[in-house]
């Protein structure tokens, strides 16, 4: 080799060693092991894994269950309990303890528990010795054994006694409650394809983090790693409990492809029968089901109320809307007679309400029934589905309040449904009862000046009858339904008087 030649080869490795040095400092810095204990935590930390996850191929977490915890009856399961004295800040006057939930039985992914304090990350221990084993095998308290979530207690009934108000728990599940309440309907972070015939994406959160609270602290915090198959994403969970316990979520996806059918603020719960659909089931209790109904308020203003059914097909019916200003699965009935049943006690379970914060554009609310024969199945499902699909590459932000209360917030003024009734006519005939309640309807005086307006799509309707309820201080609404030939009549009926609309608008699908 010549001087020249040298020369020539020594600048050409020092342009390589410096287009490589530029290509090392445009890579993204690896996201930290939030999994590691002392590991700094941040939201944007966070942020940053779920996007570092989402440019990976998807891989199934790996579980450890041990094999004769599969298949555990669930009645079986629910005798592991964490042993009291193990819950974190029990004695600590911090408003809040915490308990590590078992994996077993249906919950056989697992899922990483830890505790951020000072802004770094201690990882709980998947081992047995958080557990009371009850009648499932023993183990000792050293043996591995996974997490599948946690329970967070509150002073939420007495100032001071702790409360079972909050559970994450199996994918990315959770359910809250209010002041006097017992648990019943569910949350998701996310739905992805529900009743779409290639089957539903079932997100998991990987691991959940709980930020230890202040001394006397009134909010829990809770971030959320949620992983499938196209999507990662990065949560936080912000929540208050009380008379309305509150969840806060704010979150931020990274698609892994182009997704078309999300479900954002997803609810699930069960309506096996009530007064308006009820055939088929002979039974002691005359309603079961975790919520009656599912609430509408649209950007433009109108309140809707569609009574929940429990069909022999599955149906799915769409509400589509712009900027909308909130909806949730409600549980109205609040009577102990009702639904005479000392062991469930439906009539304490919570209604779910979903407040939209900023702007969530164009979509559409969708509401899934599932027929069912039994009332252990959560056959309803309720999301809001944006318009636009999620893009690769590019990350989407929404954020919404969550109300778990006995009477939500928002509610129509004037007038709002308090039972729907409905029973045979003669033949496929159908007779329907409506009742509202309100201040609009209380002063039977004012009965001669409403009138009802109902209509169908298609059938008939016949026989409208309106009249003041002196029973419930409210105005009844009877008519009847003659379908024809039709399989399938979408009815609708508001009330108006001469200054306009009364209250919120009922909707029902009629199925033959």
């Amino acid at each position: 080799m010549n001087r020249r030649e040298l020369l020539t080869g020594v600048a050409a490795s020092a342009l390589l060693a410096t287009a490589a040095r530029a290509q090392d400092q445009a890579k993204p810095p690896a996201p930290p092991d939030l999994l590691a204990n002392d590991a700094p935590f941040s939201r944007e930390a966070l942020q940053d894994v779920a996007r570092s996850l989402a440019s990976r191929g998807y891989e199934e977490p790996k579980g450890f269950l041990p094999q004769a915890f599969a298949d555990l009856p669930l009645d079986v399961y629910r005798s592991i309990q964490p042993k009291p004295e193990r819950a974190l800040w029990t004695n600590e006057s911090r408003g809040f303890a915490v308990a590590p939930l078992p994996g077993g039985s249906i919950y056989r992914q697992p899922i990483r528990v830890g505790i951020v304090e000072d802004g770094k990350v201690r990882m709980l221990a998947d081992d047995a010795g958080w557990f009371d084993f009850g009648r499932a095998p023993q183990l000792k308290p050293e043996d591995a054994f996974p997490l599948s979530g946690f329970v967070a207690r509150a002073p939420i009934d007495k100032p001071d006694e702790l409360r079972d108000f909050l559970a994450y728990q199996g994918a990315t599940i959770f359910r809250a409650l209010a002041r006097g309440q017992i648990f019943g309907a569910s949350s998701r972070g996310l739905a992805i394809d529900v009743a779409e015939q290639n089957g539903e994406e079932f997100p998991l959160f990987r691991a959940l983090w709980i930020e230890r609270p202040r001394q006397g602290s009134d909010a829990l915090t809770v971030h959320g790693l949620l992983d499938s198959r196209r999507v990662a994403g990065a949560y936080r969970f912000i929540i208050r409990s009380g008379e309305i316990t509150t969840v806060d979520v704010e979150l931020t996806l990274f698609a892994r492809e182009k997704l078309g059918h999300v479900g954002v603020a997803p609810m699930t719960s069960m309506f096996l029968f009530g007064p308006n659909d009820r055939i088929g089931f002979d039974d002691v209790r005359g309603e079961v089901h975790r919520s009656d109904g599912l609430q509408i308020w649209y950007g433009g203003g109108e309140w809707v109320w569609r009574p929940l059914a429990n069909p022999s097909e599955l149906q799915i019916s769409v509400f589509g809307d712009n900027s909308p200003r909130g909806f949730g699965l409600y549980q109205r009935e609040r009577g102990f007679r009702p639904y005479n049943d000392l062991t469930r006690r439906y009539d304490r379970m919570p209604s779910v309400w979903v407040q939209p914060i900023g702007d969530w554009g164009e979509g559409q609310l969708q509401l899934v029934e599932i027929p069912t024969d039994t009332d252990i199945h959560e056959n309803i499902v309720a999301y809001w589905r944006p318009k636009a699909p999620i893009e690769p590459g590019k990350p989407f932000s929404m954020s919404y309040r969550m109300h778990w209360c006995w009477t939500p917030p928002d509610r129509a003024g004037g007038a709002f449904v308090v039972q729907t009734a409905c029973g045979t006519a003669g033949g496929k005939r159908r007779r329907f009862v409506v009742d509202f309640q309100g201040d609009a309807v209380a002063d039977p005086a004012r009965a001669p000046s409403i009138r009802a307006n109902v209509s169908t799509n298609v059938g008939e309707i016949r026989d409208v009858v309106g009249m003041a309820n002196p029973d419930i201080k409210g105005y009844r609404v009877a008519f009847t339904l003659n379908p024809n030939d039709e399989e399938l009549c979408e009815l609708r009926l508001f009330l108006e008087s001469d200054t306009g609309r009364i209250g919120e608008t009922w909707l029902y699908r009629w199925t033959a």
